[in-house]
């Protein structure tokens, strides 16, 4: 393989072209101390070297940082080490390094998630943004049957009602058709919706 480019993106950093492919970024040191130039041949073993003993090392510590600074579905964390240019195998055993040491676990985080919203989100409305940050339908639903009782749906509605301070008893039809319409575009069920209006006065 060729070098066949080296371009700067940093004041230390540098993008390395093989062949004419952008294959990984250097600090200038590590440039030096490898003979990384352009139209310099090197070997698969110096390659191998790179990704194994700086790349991956680096993508470990890059993985940590994030983590602690704040949790992390394993989707985030890989969408964040990729659009450093780290390449994808060395992505994928950066992601295995701090799995094994559990500090990614998606079921776990879609936990926290939910007991932080249920009271004042639907289900619904809960599962889209999981599902969007890459945990699987599996996982969510494993988190959901950990997090939610019975009662966890009436009483999030209950709570929707009294942050609206909304009155069943003195509200008129367009009023209540209004906030039924509310509730279900937030993606509580109607069955749910029409108990707790109904037994608001039980509630109160």
């Amino acid at each position: 393989m060729t070098v066949t480019r080296t371009e700067p993106c940093g004041k230390t950093k540098y993008r390395i072209y093989l062949d004419g492919e952008p294959a990984f970024i250097l600090y200038k040191g590590e440039m030096k101390k490898l003979d990384i130039r352009e139209g310099q041949s090197i070997s698969r073993e110096t390659e191998e070297q790179i990704r194994s003993e700086i790349l991956l090392r680096r993508a470990k510590l890059r993985a940590m940082h994030l983590l602690e600074d704040m949790d992390r579905t394993e989707t985030e964390l890989r969408d964040k080490l990729s659009r450093g240019e780290y390449p994808d195998d060395v992505v994928e055993k950066a992601i295995d390094y701090v799995s094994s040491f559990g500090y990614i676990d998606d079921v776990r985080y879609a936990e926290n998630y939910i007991l932080g919203r249920k009271d004042l989100k639907s289900r619904r409305e809960i599962r889209a943004v999981l599902a969007k940050k890459g945990i699987s339908g599996e996982d969510i639903e494993q988190a959901f049957s950990a997090c939610y009782s019975e009662d966890s749906e009436a009483e999030a509605v209950r709570r929707i009602l009294r942050k609206r301070k909304f009155s069943p008893e003195s509200a008129d039809r367009a009023q209540m058709q209004k906030m039924y319409g509310y509730l279900a575009r937030k993606g509580f069920r109607y069955e749910v919706i029409r108990q707790v209006i109904q037994n608001a006065d039980e509630n109160a």
